[in-house]
Order: C-alpha cells, then structure tokens, then sequence
C-alpha cells in the first residue's frame, strides 16, 4: 500500500564498521561514472504487508533478505519496532542476526515521530527528541543513517525557518553520534527538490542528507506517491538530479511492470544515468509498493531491473 502513514495508523553496515559521513565514500569527488555494478539493498516496506499481517517476523528481516532474494543490506522500518526504540539489548540482538546473515544494516526509516518543521517551538523540540532513540538504535545496528520527513504547516517562509532549525537539532546530535539524517521527498513541500536543497544549504551540516526517491513527487498530497492522482507532481528526474548532491542513499520505488520487465511509471535507465552520473557510489534500495505483483514477486523484478538497467545507464 502507497500511503504509509494511512497504513500504519490502520494497522493495529561493513559488517564490523560504523559508517560515518566524513568516512564513507558517496559521491565520487570528480563526478565519474560510479561503480560497475549497482550496490542494491531492501527497504523493508516493500514487505510491509507480510509483517503488518505477521506472516513474517521483522526481527527476521536480514536473513529474509539475505535467503529470500540473495540481498545483503538492509533499510529498516521503524513502524514494526514501535516498542523497540529504546531497548539496546534488541538491537545488539539485530545486529548480531544481520552479521550471522553477512547483511549489512545500513539505516532505519522513521515516521510518525513528530513533525520536525513545526511551528510551535516546544512541539518542534519534542520532535526532534522524539528521533534521538532511532539514531541511537542505527548506531547500534552499524548503520550510517536514519531516513526522515520533513514536515510541518505555514507558509514556505515560515516553514524554512522552522526545518532548518528542527532538521539542523536533529543533525547536530546525529554528528555526535556519527550517524547521519536523511530527507526523502514524501509529497508537498517536501517533494519540491529546489525547495529543501535551499534548507539543507542552510543547515550547512554534513550529517544531514538526502535519500530521494524516484516515485515520491506530489506536491499535492501528503507522502507523495505518484501511484495515486496527483494535482500537481514536480519532475521526478529534475527532482532526483537535484537531491543527488547529498544522497547518502537512494530509494529504487517500484509498482507495475509491463511484459518487457520495464517499470511503467518511472523510466529506470532514465534515473539510473541520473544516479551514476553523480559519481554516487552507495546502495540503491528496493521499495517496491505495487497492488499486482505479490510483495516477493515485486522485490524481484525491482532487483532484476536495476541489475539489467545498470550496465547501460
């Protein structure tokens, strides 16, 4: 299902490394063409029905991935860890589990913690305190980042304001934990690429990134996806080869496929080119959220694309 916070409020690294931003290698400094092959990793909703419906066990997540679909990095969820947030002796546990899997545990997605572009101050803070036990957690697991929204309510001047002081608190404790903060493009204002670059700009902090996603771009509706009517959508491309300057991960989205193995909404080799041409050199994620293929199914043929598109990119 496209809408993950419609969903979750209806539904009762190296492997001996911490990655750091000013250790990991993202972005080629000369702009060359990136890696041979891509470096794929699995975003744990594209099985979010399996856990929500408790066909599978989110503890069981790496080696899923790792059995299952012969992928060994991971990006979790922290919608199915809601009770986990704080316990260190669980995610010493999962990260134990990723290593027994040779997976890699590279981030945490975080939603429903607040909004970290809110007008009140107070509220703000509460917000941006809310993350902390995510970042906490990811640096436990070996992890490089935590994803987050940026959202929050006014008109763009107050809302710039308001982001770059929650998003710029947020990296802050992020940097001393070495552990780095990433918006991804999740509908409005968020989708508007030129927009939160100008916010990132002002930030000025390394520890605060961007993880763009190919099929979040409605700048009508909340979380964005372009599955669904769309008043309004910025650029998809124009909006990827922007945010690539600071990735430090990048959202493969997926939903149909047509005979051909071809995406039908998103022109992969398109994006791909866009990725490899920004000389970036970290893990494309696998987020597949299609109604027709199984979740399984889905996941493969994401991965078989981005493996055939790669090469000729």
């Amino acid at each position: 299902m496209s809408n993950r916070r419609h969903f979750i409020r209806n539904t009762a690294l190296g492997i001996a490394a911490v990655y750091s931003p000013m250790a990991f290698s993202w972005l080629d400094p000369n702009r060359s063409i990136g890696i041979s092959k891509p470096r794929i990793s699995l975003a744990q909703w594209s099985l979010n029905r399996a856990f929500f419906a408790g066909d599978l066990n989110p503890e069981h997540f790496a080696r899923i991935a790792a059995e299952d679909y012969q992928i060994q990095a991971v990006e979790y969820v922290n919608a199915f860890y809601t009770d986990k947030g704080k316990d260190n002796a669980f995610w010493k546990k999962m990260r134990q589990s990723a290593e027994d899997a040779g997976v890699q545990s590279l981030l945490i997605m975080v939603d429903d913690e607040g909004e970290l572009g809110a007008k009140n101050d107070s509220k703000r803070v509460i917000a941006v305190e809310n993350h902390y036990k995510w970042i906490e957690a990811v640096k436990i697991l070996g992890g490089h980042s935590i994803r987050v929204n940026a959202f929050g309510k006014g008109n763009r001047k107050q809302l710039k304001g308001a982001l770059t002081d929650g998003l710029g608190r947020l990296a802050e404790f992020g940097k001393s934990m070495e552990v780095s903060v990433l918006v991804e493009n999740h509908g409005l204002h968020t989708s508007d690429a030129e927009y939160m670059v100008s916010i990132i700009k002002e930030v000025d902090n390394p520890y605060l990134g961007t993880l763009p996603d190919f099929g979040n771009w409605c700048l009508s509706a909340e979380w964005g996806s372009i599955q669904n009517p769309c008043d309004e959508q910025y650029d998809p491309y124009r909006g990827v080869n922007e945010m690539m300057r600071y990735a430090k991960g990048v959202s493969a989205k997926s939903y149909e496929f047509d005979d051909l193995g071809e995406e039908t909404r998103i022109n992969y080799q398109q994006m791909l080119s866009i990725v490899k041409r920004a000389g970036y050199r970290g893990y494309v994620g696998i987020e597949y959220e299609g109604k027709y293929l199984s979740e399984p199914d889905g996941i493969r043929a994401t991965k078989k694309l981005i493996e055939k598109t790669w090469e000729k990119a």
